[in-house]
């Protein structure tokens, strides 16, 4: 993969981390920018063309959280955040208001610099190839879930639902293959485009953020359920 006229923003009010991560990508030759809050950060992307996001969560001014949501009503770049072990919570409110991925802090320099490769991968390639592919799509229907590729619209019972790109994605693999049974790997190289590398929880986060949002209870799900020991698949 060719690096050089990638752009990344990497948003944390840790100087040294911030250092770090600039020292590290731009040995990758990439661009890297630096901002130290949300504010910073999306004063950045509104001028200059930034091809994804590294988002700490904690943060003065605006937190990553905000940044996110305010980047997202623009935006369709991917964003990682950076998160500490305690923000668990945090993670799945980034993920549900739209970032893409996620990793603990302290983290491994290679397997960031892996999920980031993957994420621009998919954001520079795959995504242009769906968006075109996408406006031939015929809208699926399985027991009044409704799901549009063209507009990336989905209904329960009549009601729309609101998904992240990455939620929107996981749900239509399964909807176009019904009563199929996908591996959580499977998932994860089918919608990421990518090899499974250490994902797991990126991908359980995701499928349990569309239960509840498609989902009457969640815990007795109707639709996406769950094959014990093998993975996910949606009932006709």
């Amino acid at each position: 993969m060719t690096t050089d006229k990638y752009n990344i923003l990497v948003v944390d009010d840790d100087k040294e981390i911030r250092n770090a991560l600039s020292i590290y990508f731009s040995e990758e030759n990439m661009n890297v920018f630096l901002a130290g809050d949300g504010r910073e950060a999306l004063g950045i992307i509104e001028s200059a063309d930034i091809h994804l996001v590294l988002m700490d969560i904690m943060m003065p001014r605006m937190d990553g959280i905000q940044a996110t949501l305010e980047i997202r009503r623009t935006k369709n770049i991917p964003i990682i955040i950076l998160s500490a072990k305690t923000q668990d919570k945090d993670v799945i409110l980034g993920l549900d208001v739209g970032a893409d991925d996620y990793i603990s802090k302290p983290f491994n320099f290679q397997e960031l610099s892996a999920r980031v490769k993957s994420n621009l991968r998919r954001y520079l390639k795959y995504d242009s190839y769906q968006k075109d592919k996408d406006g031939d799509g015929s809208q699926i229907e399985i027991r009044g879930l409704i799901l549009n590729p063209r507009t990336s619209e989905v209904f329960v019972n009549g009601t729309q639902v609101h998904l992240t790109p990455i939620e929107f994605k996981i749900l239509r693999l399964l909807m176009e293959n019904k009563n199929i049974t996908f591996s959580i790997q499977e998932i994860y190289e089918n919608v990421w485009k990518e090899p499974f590398y250490n994902s797991e929880n990126t991908v359980a986060v995701h499928i349990r953020r569309i239960r509840e949002k498609i989902e009457v209870n969640p815990k007795e799900p109707m639709y996406l359920k769950v094959v014990w020991g093998v993975g996910y698949k949606i009932e006709k």
